[in-house]
């Protein structure tokens, strides 16, 4: 049964840090240290910021975090990763949507995010979300940003 919480069991969270680089998907995607122990701090992180995961049964299927809140910022930065196993199965738009919630719930108006053009795959995904990309980091990524309030409106209309 596929579940999304918070983070909270550190050695799942650290064996699905390895998968990811693994298959050298830290290239991608590189908000922290992907180390067992940056998974122990993930899993007893307190504050406003979100560090969650999408599970099945014992394993981390997807990872996510919603960060930025703790350092003043309305609108959160939103990162995600999927294991390499699970690429292809509709678990990354789900959580997406679970992502995008727990933001609206925050209280926050949008959402960002970065990402390579070459990572076409995750590109088509935001794209096809809704989120618009008007502007790039100096080193190339597109910048994103999602109106949660304008796209769950359009949603539920």
């Amino acid at each position: 049964m596929l579940e999304f919480r918070r983070a909270t069991d550190a050695v799942a969270l650290a064996d699905f840090f390895a998968a990811i680089c693994a298959n050298e998907d830290d290239r991608f995607f590189h908000p922290h240290p992907f180390t067992s122990d940056e998974a122990q701090r993930l899993c007893r992180y307190d504050g406003r910021d979100l560090y969650l995961v999408a599970i099945d049964g014992p394993r981390v299927v997807a990872y996510g975090l919603l960060r930025g809140w703790d350092a003043g910022y309305e609108v959160p930065s939103l990162g995600i990763a999927v294991h390499p196993a699970e690429r292809g199965s509709g678990v990354a738009r789900a959580f997406m949507h679970f992502l995008h919630t727990c933001a609206r719930r925050n209280g926050s108006p949008r959402v960002r995010l970065k990402v390579y053009p070459t990572n076409t795959s995750a590109l088509t995904l935001y794209q096809s979300l809704g989120y618009c990309f008007n502007e790039k980091t100096a080193d190339g990524q597109l910048i994103g940003v999602l109106e949660l309030n304008r796209h769950y409106r359009l949603q539920a209309g």
